[in-house]
């Protein structure tokens, strides 16, 4: 199993990758896995969609695991998919709480393609306010966003894991599995749900 320090480093080329302008064409798998023969990953997407996804040597898997809304304080590190409000807020769909060693990777707010019209705003949470439902004042480059995070959303953290977790049914999700001209998938970066959960992001 990868230590501490490689969950981190999977997880801060996870957010840079989400983040970035991709040279190579990227897309994001969200599914179950099928199997696992050696190095390629065969997987249903949540459309229904079979894929192919070969795997690198090197490839990191980091497990999403549980966490709740306790976990979240002034000053950590999270991520968010929200959906903006008419009144310039966001409405929180899932909160993600970063490990301190991967504070400021993927720092900004941009589209994102959990549902229409969502975003996903990465940044530093300063004030937390409110009982029922929350409001989080989150900063990033210089800028502020309102984020309320109602009762039901699921707040997730992120744990070490390894390639012996992509077993048949175990849900998982790709930031960025590149595609090549020939239509074939690869990733060296994979993230899989704690006994059971779907990725929320």
């Amino acid at each position: 199993m990868l230590g501490r320090s490689g969950v981190i480093f999977g997880l801060m080329m996870t957010l840079v990758a989400a983040s970035a302008s991709a040279q190579t064409p990227t897309v994001r798998i969200r599914g179950d896995v099928d199997s696992l023969d050696g190095r390629t990953l065969h997987v249903t997407t949540r459309a229904g969609e079979k894929l192919t996804v070969a795997l690198a040597p090197n490839t990191v898997v980091t497990v999403i695991a549980p966490s709740s809304f306790g976990a979240i304080k002034t000053g950590s590190y999270i991520g968010t998919a929200a959906i903006p409000q008419k009144d310039g807020t966001l409405r929180a769909l899932e909160v993600q709480v970063f490990p301190e060693s991967a504070r400021g990777a993927g720092e900004g707010s941009r589209p994102f393609d959990l549902t229409p019209q969502s975003t996903m705003t990465n940044g530093t949470v300063g004030d937390v306010t409110g009982t029922e439902g929350h409001r989080l004042t989150v900063t990033y480059q210089g800028q502020k966003a309102l984020v309320d995070v109602p009762d039901d959303a699921p707040v997730v953290t992120y744990e070490p894991g390894s390639i012996a977790l992509l077993t048949p049914g175990a849900h998982i999700l790709i930031f960025s599995a590149a595609k090549a001209a020939d239509g074939s998938l690869s990733t060296s970066r994979v993230q899989v749900g704690k006994d059971g959960l779907v990725p929320p992001m």
